[in-house]
């Protein structure tokens, strides 16, 4: 009898073993990066918890997955870069994506290859096949990758959107990443219209202080779609 207790307890805690000890990371342009890790050189350290995920959305759902189940072991990684389009992602996915071997991918672009583009439509064929080239190269090496993507987002703010230029080229990136995320069957994280609804009473900059870049309580609400969404696919972090 007391072998076969100790059997079931090594089998269970292999179990939670296999649950437990993933790595997420977190990847995109300002909005997720939050000034991760940047000390008062403005270089970015890697060993400083204090600062280590920056501000933003990535920050709460990092804190809540880690402080609610430390038995399990997660590893958050934030690779959020300021400016950042869907090209930067590609020039640095090797080093900040490949190199990290997540077990969950959670990517957050766009909005810069709209800003950036000098007014000029995005390409929005160029724009996908580069984005599903980036998630090919990830489930290359781990095919039991779980991916996690948020739709680029936008609120008439102190910007001046000539002829509704960004609003247009945001919508159309959203329905390029819905698409995309139907695909993998990844998880889509349908932000547009949460601030959309959000802000339908006028009070925008509440949510989103320029147009872009959320408040404090844009990213709570951020990070309570992406906890909520993430935790009703069984299996990623639960």
């Amino acid at each position: 009898m007391k072998r076969l207790f100790t059997v079931l307890l090594a089998c269970a805690m292999c179990f939670v073993l296999s649950q437990a000890q993933k790595r997420v990371l977190f990847i995109g342009d300002s909005i997720t990066d939050g000034n991760w890790g940047t000390n008062c050189n403005g270089e970015r350290n890697l060993t400083d918890m204090n600062h280590i995920f920056g501000h933003g959305y990535m920050f709460l759902c990092a804190s809540y997955f880690m402080g609610e189940f430390p038995e399990r072991g997660y590893e958050f990684f934030n690779r959020g870069i300021s400016g950042n389009t869907i090209v930067d992602l590609e020039n640095r996915w090797q080093t900040d994506a490949l190199d990290i071997q997540p077990d969950v991918l959670s990517v957050l672009v766009g909005i810069n290859d709209i800003i950036l583009s000098n007014e000029q439509d995005v390409d929005t064929v160029a724009f996908e096949a580069k984005y599903r080239a980036l998630l090919d190269k990830s489930l290359q090496q781990n095919p039991k990758l779980e991916i996690v993507l948020g739709e680029p987002f936008w609120q008439p703010g102190f910007r001046v959107d000539t002829e509704g230029f960004v609003e247009r080229n945001c919508l159309a990136l959203a329905r390029v990443v819905r698409r995309i995320a139907t695909y993998y069957n990844a998880v889509f994280l349908e932000y547009q219209a949460m601030f959309d609804t959000l802000c339908a009473n006028g009070n925008i900059t509440y949510w989103i202080w320029d147009g872009v870049h959320p408040t404090p309580a844009g990213h709570y609400r951020m990070a309570e779609m992406w906890r909520s969404e993430v935790k009703k696919r069984s299996g990623i972090l639960n």
